[in-house]
């Protein structure tokens, strides 16, 4: 992923002679959900069927994810970060892409998800996580 950071495009903002001059140097192209999904995909080298197997996902219903036919929840869309194990960064594109709130940290839940993402954590150990601490677990039963 060659995409600027968000904080990098900030700098580059504030630091600009006008706000003309920005807007004319950059593209605001944001992929889509199924674009970043699938060039996550590709650059890890992984089928979305592995992918639905480490996010304890039905395979059609990944399926419907990957190919743009289904708009996914929040936590559905944190089971595939932890089923690509995704880093923070990558997590909170994904969650953007999806049109869904980022991670927060300031949010108790939140936290624990960004330290397990940070960690390399599975979905499995992040559940354990959030259930030891009497949070909302990911997986929707």
């Amino acid at each position: 992923m060659n995409e600027p950071l968000t904080e990098h495009l900030l700098s580059e903002l504030v630091n600009s002679p006008d706000p003309k001059a920005f807007v004319e140097s950059r593209t605001f192209d944001a992929p889509t959900l199924t674009e970043y999904l699938n060039r996550l995909l590709q650059d890890r080298g992984m089928k979305y069927k592995e992918v639905a197997r480490a996010a304890d996902l039905d395979e059609t219903y990944a399926w419907y994810i990957f190919a743009g036919r289904r708009n996914p929840t929040r936590n559905k869309l944190l089971q595939i970060a932890f089923g690509m194990r995704l880093t923070v960064q990558e997590t909170q594109r994904l969650l953007q892409a999806g049109g869904i709130s980022r991670l927060y940290p300031k949010n108790r839940r939140d936290a624990i998800i960004i330290y397990s993402l940070q960690k390399g954590a599975t979905l499995l150990q992040a559940e354990g996580e959030l259930y030891g601490f009497g949070e909302q677990t990911i997986i929707e039963n």
